[in-house]
Formats: C-alpha cells, sequence, structure tokens
C-alpha cells in the first residue's frame, strides 16, 4: 500500500512538471487569447464594409413610438441608450432584441425592436441573473491573476445557481502545489480588492459571437475550456459559442453578461471552498457576493446576506468532460 500511495504521488509530480515545462507563461496565454479574440472581432466587423442604415425601434417607458435610425453591424444597444438620456446609458444592464436577451455592446445586424433592461424593471429575473453570471466571471478574472506565475490555475465552470442560492460561484482547479494550501481570511480580503479594483475601472464585457473553431483557438492551452467549447457549441442551435472579452481577460459564457464591471457596487469574496480530487485535479469553489449600485444594502442586511455566501454553494459537479 505505501508502495502504491508514493508511486501514485511520483507520477502526480512528474507530471505536474511535465505540464508546467509544455505550458506558457500566463501572460502568453492572456496574450494569445486576446489577439486571436481582436482578430476574430477585426473580422465580422469587416463584414459590413459600407454604411447601411436600420430602424431600430425603442419600447419602454415614454419610450414608444421612438425611432432611431441606426448602422448596421456597427451600432449596439448601448449606442441606441446613447441617443435617448444619460439615465438610460447609466442604467441600463442588458437589452431585448425582438425579444432576444442582447449584450450591450453587440452590434445590431438588423432593423429591430429594442428595449434596455435596468435592475428597476418590473421583472428584473433574466437582469438578476445575467448580474450573478457577471460576478462570477469577474470572480473567475481575478483567481486567474491572483497567485505567481509559478502557479498554474485552471479556471473550470462558473455553476448557474440562482440569485436566491445567496451566493454567485466559480469553480477552479489550482496548482497541484497548492494542494495543501488553506485560504485565510486574508486571502479572501486580497481577492475582493482585486475585485474591487476591476470594479472601479468600469471595465465593459465586449462580447463576441464566435465559431467553436475560434474558441477553441483562443483556449487552446486549457483543457477544460476546450472540453466546454464543444459542450455549449453542441448545446446551441445556432452552433455557436459567445466569448467576452474584459480588459485582457477573455472568458466564455453560457449566458448573456452585463454591460461593464462598474455596474457592480458592494462585493465580497466570501468563501474559497475545498470540492476534494476531480477530473481536472484538485477543485476548489470561490464564492462571492454582489449587490448593485441602484440596489446598496445597509452594512446590517449586508452581514447577514454575507454569512449565507460563506456557507458551499449546492451546484451540480463539475463535468467529467474529458
Amino acid at each position: 500500500m505505501t508502495t502504491r500511495t508514493v508511486c501514485r504521488f511520483l507520477y502526480r509530480r512528474f507530471s505536474s512538471t511535465a505540464a508546467a515545462a509544455v505550458r506558457p507563461a500566463a501572460a502568453e496565454v492572456r496574450s494569445h487569447r486576446n489577439d486571436v479574440f481582436s482578430r476574430e472581432q477585426a473580422r465580422q466587423r469587416g463584414l459590413y464594409p459600407r454604411i447601411e442604415k436600420i430602424e431600430v425601434s425603442m419600447n419602454g417607458p415614454g419610450l414608444h413610438g421612438t425611432l432611431l435610425i441606426m448602422n448596421k453591424g456597427m451600432s449596439t444597444p448601448l449606442s441606441c441608450a446613447r441617443h435617448l438620456t444619460e439615465y438610460h446609458v447609466n442604467n441600463s444592464v442588458l437589452a431585448l432584441v425582438d425579444g432576444e436577451l442582447w449584450p450591450l455592446h453587440q452590434p445590431l445586424t438588423q432593423s429591430c425592436s429594442l428595449t434596455l433592461l435596468t435592475f428597476k424593471d418590473n421583472d428584473p429575473t433574466q437582469v438578476n441573473q445575467a448580474y450573478w453570471r457577471s460576478c462570477a466571471a469577474l470572480l473567475g478574472q481575478v483567481l486567474e491573476t491572483a497567485f505567481k506565475d509559478t502557479y498554474t490555475v485552471e479556471l473550470l465552470s462558473t455553476p448557474e445557481v440562482p440569485v436566491t442560492a445567496g451566493a454567485f460561484c466559480c469553480d477552479v482547479a489550482l496548482d497541484p502545489q497548492l494542494d495543501s494550501w488553506t485560504p485565510t481570511d486574508e486571502t479572501l480580503r486580497s481577492l475582493t480588492r482585486g475585485a474591487l479594483q476591476l470594479v472601479q475601472q468600469d471595465l465593459p464585457w465586449e462580447p463576441l459571437e464566435v465559431a467553436p473553431s475560434v474558441a477553441l483557438d483562443v483556449f487552446s492551452h486549457s483543457r477544460f475550456k476546450q472540453k466546454e467549447v464543444e459542450r455549449f457549441a453542441a448545446e446551441n442551435s445556432k452552433g455557436t459559442v459567445m466569448l467576452y472579452r474584459c480588459g485582457d481577460h477573455v472568458l466564455l459564457s453560457g449566458g448573456p453578461l452585463v454591460a461593464r464591471t462598474g455596474l457592480c457596487s458592494q462585493y465580497e469574496v466570501t468563501a474559497l471552498h475545498s470540492l476534494g480530487q476531480g477530473p481536472w485535479g484538485f477543485h476548489r469553489r470561490a464564492q462571492g457576493l454582489s449587490l448593485p449600485a441602484q440596489l446598496m444594502a445597509h452594512h446590517t442586511v449586508w452581514r447577514k446576506l454575507r454569512q449565507r455566501a460563506e456557507k458551499l454553494g449546492k451546484t451540480e459537479a463539475v463535468k467529467d468532460v474529458a
């Protein structure tokens, strides 16, 4: 039994060392992802060499009957908001384009009806879920850059959990050298500071709908993300996947994200739970809590929400898509 345990340890250590030897530095990986994203973004914009006009019929309080003349393949729902009022620019989170959820930065490709969505709509369910998903994406971005370059960080899934669950989640597999590492309260505070820095920068989440081949190139250094690309493409009727870029971080998302990091206000990383060994190494689940600027909570309410967000979130286990 002892010999078997030692063999497993040596095999694991050798595998980790070999993987580290062939995996580029984190900065190189980010640069590659950005380059592929930028090339594809430029290619798609080049599909509209001439300026063609489209009609956008606005819906919403005080907007019925408003018709905007915009540029096909160039104008976005945010562009439309800028033709309205400062309120629409600052408070719009997502859009409905002919009834379909649409990121604010995604270009419009035909004449359509457009509704700008906010956190204070009569039914903010879809907006709230997109916000929760975006907060989890922000957490993943922080985790990817929070450790020294000598440690690998493999972002796994961002489980779709309802806002009523009390915490958004992001699963991650850290370098095997950190398997025995125990996060401290200072660790959580440091991650929170990293997230708040991104919030203060008010960075846009740039959407880009791409063919699976492009996404596979973007995530050529991540086995898990490549499998996730294949799964998302298979689940999408159009066979495409949605990428987003926030600063220099490119991510894959199973649903729409909100317009920008500055929509977050109160934001705190509340826990980093150990999930044990999984198909991609030692899995951990990072969790957090956030509220948008339009829905601030008193510190006593926040404290109670935070206590709830510390508990391990129950979601589907990370799929073994190897």
